[in-house]
């Protein structure tokens, strides 16, 4: 049975991962989503580069046994880009779940609006560790369609400030385009939270994929996990 290795987004943790983990282990496959660096309460930020956040996973690959499926959401799309070419070995197939893909020499800012980057930025600015804090007014757009108060409750006072390395830092893709592992994108088409078709058009800088649609937004592993639990069962029968 397949092993899967979840990794989260901005501002969130492993926890994120909580429901579909649940759900995988019901149907008989194991799952491990560990919380990124500086993505725990009370952890120090200010020292968050991207290479660390690369240098995390890719440790995490190099102690895994055998070949995992590598699931990355949202903007862990650009930490599989960055660190897959490193651990190959260890990975049976990348699944790309609403996730930010960039081309050579991109950052997370050159795939967004304009205006996302300058208040981001500015907001990172003005705090000691350069972080993007928790704002409510944007961060709840993420849990469109399905913002009810339980969800919106639930989810929003786990979140963390964000790292701006994750959005500000370059990423050389020139080792990934030359990656030979099969890629799956799976694909929340109530997305809400990139503007609409973005998703899909970064994906095409994966060249050959493999295309799993489900219903929900881009916190569907949240709010509805077993849709996307059941999606990876898929997703893994694929070989």
């Amino acid at each position: 049975m397949a092993h899967f290795l979840l990794i989260h987004g901005a501002w969130h943790g492993g926890w994120c991962w909580e429901g579909v983990i649940q759900w995988l282990a019901k149907a008989g496959y194991s799952a491990e989503a560990p919380t990124l660096p500086g993505h725990s309460p009370g952890d120090r930020r200010a020292d968050i580069t991207f290479q660390v956040y690369v240098d995390f996973l890719v440790d995490t690959l190099s102690r895994q046994r055998s070949p995992v499926i590598l699931v990355g959401h949202s903007s862990a799309g650009l930490l599989l880009q960055a660190a897959a070419p490193q651990v190959a070995i260890n990975i049976e197939r990348l699944v790309f779940h609403n996730a930010v893909v960039v081309g050579v020499g991109q950052r997370q800012f050159d795939v967004v609006p304009p205006e996302e980057e300058a208040w981001m930025t500015a907001a990172a600015n003005a705090t000691f560790d350069r972080t993007i804090p928790v704002m409510e007014s944007f961060l709840g757009s993420l849990l469109e369609p399905d913002d009810i108060p339980s969800f919106r409750e639930t989810l929003l006072p786990r979140l963390v400030p964000q790292p701006l390395a994750l959005f500000d830092s370059p990423v050389d893709t020139n080792l990934f385009d030359r990656l030979v592992i099969s890629k799956t994108v799976l694909y929340a088409r109530d997305e809400a939270s990139f503007p609409s078709g973005s998703i899909l058009a970064m994906a095409q800088r994966l060249g050959q994929y493999e295309l799993v649609e489900i219903a929900g937004g881009h916190e569907v592993l949240f709010t509805r996990p077993e849709v996307v639990a059941q999606a990876l069962i898929r997703i893994a029968g694929t070989g």
